[in-house]
């Protein structure tokens, strides 16, 4: 009963205002401006750099330290409202938080004073279903390598805030095997060798990135660099590998799987789970 006189009064509120300033005014409008009202009640805290566009999409993030995140993330990064959409769907915030050693995030300010972990930076899982490659037969690594660089604005932006594109195929031999993609932090200062790996992890895998990092510190790292990050991108990890080697410790290789398809929001939230009780795990 009260809902709907609540309608009937928004309704007559939209159709006078409708009447006086033209069109803007529809009923769900003005309820998206009664819940902006209530969620942002600081406006000396808002972003003039976000257009309402983008503080609608803010609307549907209830977590109010996410939805916070996100609108910062959303200056600092320069999000067009389409790319803060797509971040908020596949649930960048939460993926980055289980993949992340200590919880809760900490405050903006006491970030800025704390030193920079490359935890900070690296999610698991990343979504690749931009690549539009869940059905494409026989994927090799090279198809993959090949369909990130086609699409290296998307990637960058899944990668996160200070990733920046250095070179494919790096001329670095390896048993024969030329390394693949390398990328620049900005805010760590350091190189980002990603090596690409259709199937499951393997030792193999981890021993290949130890020695990528340490040949690349030899022959590439400036003087002013800190030391060189690996992440193996991969479809499948193997935990009993990620507990039982260098990665339960590891401060310079990183593990985490890609997707091509974009999971339903319950799948990321019970992947999310699985990684945050693995590394609550860990720390006892």
């Amino acid at each position: 009963m009260r809902s709907s006189y609540g309608k009937s009064i928004l309704q007559e509120l939209s159709n006078r205002l409708t009447e006086e300033l033209g069109k803007g005014f529809s009923v769900r409008t003005l309820q998206q401006m009664k819940k902006f009202y209530v969620m942002f009640p600081n406006t000396n805290a808002l972003r003039s750099q976000l257009t309402w566009t983008h503080y609608r999409l803010l609307l549907s993030v209830e977590n109010e330290q996410a939805r916070q995140w996100y609108m910062n993330e959303a200056v600092a990064s320069a999000w067009s409202s389409r790319q803060l959409e797509r971040q908020i769907s596949t649930q960048y915030y939460e993926r980055l938080l289980a993949s992340r050693e200590k919880e809760p995030v900490k405050a903006e300010a006491n970030e800025l004073m704390a030193p920079l972990e490359a935890e900070e930076f690296i999610k698991d899982p990343y979504v690749l279903e931009f690549l539009d490659l869940k059905d494409y037969p026989a994927l090799r690594e090279s198809d993959l390598e090949q369909a990130l660089i086609n699409k290296l604005q998307k990637f960058l932006l899944e990668l996160g805030r200070g990733f920046c594109f250095v070179a494919r195929q790096k001329l670095m031999r390896y048993e024969d095997e030329d390394f693949y993609l390398v990328f620049y932090h900005s805010i760590l200062k350091c190189h980002v060798l990603i090596d690409l790996k259709v199937g499951k992890l393997t030792h193999g895998d981890i021993g290949q990135m130890d020695s990528y990092i340490r040949m690349f510190d030899a022959l590439y790292k400036n003087a002013d660099d800190n030391p060189t990050i690996g992440i193996i991108l991969c479809s499948q990890k193997n935990e009993a590998i990620v507990k039982y080697s260098v990665l339960n410790d590891a401060r310079q290789i990183f593990a985490s799987r890609y997707r091509l398809e974009l999971p339903t929001a319950e799948e990321l939230q019970h992947e999310i789970e699985l990684e945050r009780k693995r590394i609550e795990e860990q720390e006892d």
